[in-house]
């Protein structure tokens, strides 16, 4: 069976974890593939909340194999700390989880110039999560970086660490910033490397196995597709691209055995951090919903900007990426409005413009035009049948489908794992 993959198609926090841990229940593979623990997955199990940052959503079904292939970078402490908490919950790694001796890796200074460089920007600032992750990729792009692979030998791991570690060091005293001590970070390292070392193996091999025995592959996109290193209004992004060309580089798996892509869209827009949101809502409106649906971000606890949904948008995501299905999610969160709005199209200065046409300055500026849709009062989340949903429900996901000439697979309208609608 051909693998599928699973995208973000705005600007993240669409409910990706709960939809991956779904799929994942008939998935002997799960994989992440890119990013790093900016990423913030929730799944609900009965009355229990888990968060995931870097390792796969799906990891707790009996049968699946969580891996963490090449094209994310870590946090050694990020990774370690989920771990903890999994065996907590008497959860047997061995065998289970597998982690790319070709990951980059977050290290201290990286976080320490994240910070630096986020505080210089001033009213400039670009809303980073500050975890390092700019800096861990700009390393990797300059051959800078250190990776998994590099741990195995501790003395060179350490030669290569202190050298970069004192070049980082003299950009952090430009910046006034207290420079990282390499003798404490390297003791920390060490007993961190101790941890993760024997969860290394070459997924590479793993994954093109599993897809030559036909096992089920399930890919987890990170991040929202309006974060794409380039395809976003850059500088406004993610350090990684996010489209679905990303699961080939980050994971080895050849684009032809890539199957369904799968496009999650929350029933309104959200986004954490500065930049553009064309459909942005403020005052009592921007705080019911947010409210409501609990949009704080999960890496962060930041409270997250609102929107209506943004169409155009999410059509140039579909476009890109050659989605397949939609999941709607969040859309119990709208009950009780008298009234939505979905942005179809912009315009600029009187002109029709589509996203791909904007950079940053013109998405600022941009004006949505909106359809209107009569709300409904109905609690939806206990409905499981389509037919049972209210007509105004069912008249706003027939317009999203149509609209976006994506088939809809199913509807989500709740947190827990089977609070879901089937179309």
């Amino acid at each position: 069976m051909p693998a599928e993959s699973v995208l973000g198609l705005q600007w993240g926090d669409e409910g990706k974890g709960k939809i991956v841990d779904l799929l994942a229940q008939k998935a002997d593979y799960v994989v992440r593939y890119h990013g790093g623990n900016n990423a913030g997955h929730t799944v609900v199990v009965g009355s229990k909340k888990h968060f995931f940052h870097l390792i796969p959503c799906g990891i707790f079904h009996k049968n699946t194999k969580a891996l963490i292939s090449n094209g994310v970078i870590i946090d050694l402490e990020v990774l370690v700390k989920e771990m903890d908490i999994l065996l907590k919950e008497k959860l047997n790694l061995k065998n289970k989880l597998f982690i790319s001796p070709r990951c980059h890796l977050i290290l201290p200074y990286h976080k320490n110039l994240d910070a630096a460089y986020e505080n210089a920007r001033g009213k400039n600032k670009l809303g980073t999560t500050k975890r390092g992750i700019g800096p861990a990729y700009s390393d990797k792009v300059s051959y800078n970086g250190l990776r998994v692979y590099d741990l195995a030998d501790w003395n060179d791991f350490t030669e290569k660490f202190t050298f970069q570690a004192k070049i980082k060091n003299k950009i952090l005293k430009t910046f006034g910033v207290k420079p990282v001590n390499i003798t404490a970070e390297l003791k920390k390292l060490k007993k961190l490397r101790s941890r993760i070392m024997p969860f290394v193996k070459d997924t590479f091999e793993m994954l093109n196995d599993a897809a030559a025995n036909k096992k089920r592959i399930l890919f987890e996109g990170a991040h929202g597709i309006m974060l794409d290193l380039d395809w976003s209004p850059y500088p406004f992004a993610t350090g990684s691209n996010t489209v679905v060309g990303s699961v080939n580089t980050g994971s080895g798996l050849a684009y032809r055995q890539l199957g369904n892509v799968i496009g999650i869209v929350k029933a309104f827009t959200s986004r954490v951090g500065g930049g553009p949101l064309p459909t942005e809502l403020h005052g009592r409106l921007a705080d019911a919903i947010r409210e409501r649906g609990g949009e704080y971000g999960t890496t962060t606890g930041r409270a997250r900007r609102i929107g209506w949904l943004d169409l155009e948008a999410v059509r140039f995501s579909c476009k890109i990426n050659n989605v397949n299905e939609l999941v709607i999610t969040k859309l119990d969160i709208l009950s009780g409005l008298l009234e939505l709005k979905a942005c179809t199209g912009y315009t600029l200065n009187g002109k029709k413009i589509h996203y791909s046409d904007c950079g940053y300055k013109e998405l600022a500026k941009v004006k949505p035009v909106y359809k209107t849709f009569p709300g409904w009062i109905e609690d939806i989340s206990g409905i499981r049948k389509f037919s049972k949903l209210p007509k105004e429900c069912r008249d706003y996901l027939n317009f999203i489908g149509k609209f976006l000439g994506v088939k809809i697979k199913f509807v989500s309208v709740g947190a827990e794992r089977n609070a879901n609608v089937k179309f």
